[in-house]
C-alpha cells in the first residue's frame, strides 16, 4: 500500500439536511493500492476493479471543527445526468451491505483526527458490473433556538467494478399497463414484467394513484404475491384496488421490487365502466419521479390553449382589417 496525502472530495448532503459550518467535519483517504498510485482518481475516492470473493481494506482519516462523536457508514450513490449524486440519509443499495466500517462512531475532540479502517467483502456470487457508493462521515448538533437537529457530511466515492463470471445481475422492465374491472365490478391494474438480467426475481411492490382532475389520492394497493420469474421469463402483475375508485382518468405509479433492486413505471388510465380491460395512456418507465405525468399534462393542457387562442385571434384580426378596408 502506498500513504496518500490528498484530500477527499466532499459531497453535498441531501436536500433534507441543513448544514453545520461546511469545514464541521472533514474525511480523506490514507491508502491507495500500489497499482492505482499513478491514478488521481485513486487518491481521492476509493476506486478499485475486484473479483467475487474478495476482501479489501481501506484507511481512512476523519477530522473534527466542532462535535466529539462522528458517524461513520456507507450509502448509496448514482450518476445521473453528468453528476455523481450521494443518496439521502441512511439510504442502501447492493454494494452498501458489502462494507463494514471498523466503527460506526469515532470519538474525535475538536480539532482533531482519528483513523478507521473500512472493509469492502465481494460476495461469491456477486454479479459483474460496476456499483456506486459513498463512506459517509457525519456530525449531528441541535439548534436550541429551532429544535431542529442539524447536520453536516461529507465523503469518499466508492467506484467498484466486480469482475469475474458470475450471472449479470437482476434487472427487469415493465410495459403494457392496462386498466380493468373484474366481475364483481372492482377495479384492477395489470402489467408485465419482463426479467432482463441474469438473477431469478420475487417481486414485491404496490400501487398509487392520484386523480388528474381532484386531490384525490388512492392507495397503496400491494401486487399479488407469488410472483417469481427466472432470467429470461415475463410474467403479468395485477394490482386490485380494493376501495371503490371512479373511472377516472388516474395517474398512477406501480413501484416493483425484487431484493434491493426497485423500478417505478408511471401511466395514466381510465377504469371502463363495466368488466373489459382498457389500455393505459401515456405509459413510460420512470425511475426517478413516478408522478410527472401531472407537469406533462399541465403543459400539454397550456399548449392546447395557446393554440385555441391563435385559432380565434386570427380570424378576428382577419375580420377587423376587412372592416376597416
Amino acid at each position: 500500500m502506498a500513504t496518500s496525502t490528498a484530500s477527499a472530495t466532499s459531497l453535498v448532503s441531501d436536500p433534507v439536511q441543513r448544514p453545520n459550518p461546511p469545514d464541521a467535519v472533514g474525511i480523506r483517504l490514507v491508502d491507495v493500492p500500489a497499482d492505482l498510485i499513478k491514478d488521481p482518481r485513486a487518491r481521492q475516492y476509493i476506486v478499485d476493479s475486484l473479483k467475487p470473493g474478495v476482501t479489501v481494506k481501506r484507511r481512512i482519516e476523519v477530522s473534527n471543527k466542532s462535535a466529539l462523536h462522528v458517524a461513520v457508514y456507507p450509502g448509496a450513490a448514482d450518476i445521473r445526468r453528468g453528476s455523481f449524486v450521494g443518496a439521502a440519509g441512511n439510504t442502501g443499495n447492493e454494494l452498501t451491505t458489502w462494507i463494514k466500517p471498523g466503527q460506526l462512531v469515532l470519538d474525535v475532540p475538536a480539532h482533531s483526527r482519528a483513523r478507521d479502517t473500512v472493509t469492502i467483502a465481494i460476495p461469491k456470487d456477486a454479479a459483474p458490473g460496476e456499483r456506486y457508493g459513498v463512506v459517509w462521515a457525519q456530525v449531528s448538533g441541535r439548534d436550541l433556538g429551532s429544535g431542529i437537529t442539524l447536520v453536516s457530511r461529507t465523503g469518499i466515492r466508492l467506484y467498484l467494478s466486480v469482475g469475474g463470471n458470475n450471472p449479470p445481475r437482476a434487472r427487469f422492465t415493465m410495459d403494457d399497463m392496462t386498466a380493468g374491472r373484474d366481475a364483481r365490478g372492482r377495479a384492477v391494474v395489470h402489467a408485465k414484467v419482463h426479467n432482463t438480467g441474469g438473477r431469478a426475481l420475487d417481486l414485491t411492490g404496490a400501487l398509487k394513484m392520484s386523480q388528474v382532475s381532484g386531490s384525490i389520492s388512492a392507495g397503496p394497493y400491494p401486487i399479488d404475491s407469488g410472483k417469481s420469474l427466472a432470467p429470461g421469463q415475463s410474467a403479468s402483475v395485477n394490482v386490485i384496488v380494493t376501495d371503490q375508485v371512479t373511472d377516472g382518468p388516474w395517474d398512477v405509479s406501480l413501484t416493483l421490487k425484487s431484493g434491493l433492486l426497485e423500478v417505478t413505471h408511471g401511466a395514466r388510465i381510465t377504469f371502463p365502466k363495466g368488466p373489459g380491460m382498457a389500455a393505459a395512456v401515456l405509459s413510460h418507465p420512470d425511475r426517478q419521479s413516478p408522478l410527472n405525468w401531472r407537469i406533462i399534462s399541465a403543459s400539454m393542457a397550456l399548449v392546447l390553449m395557446l393554440v385555441a387562442t391563435l385559432a380565434i385571434i386570427r380570424p378576428y384580426r382577419r375580420s377587423a382589417r376587412g372592416d376597416d378596408s
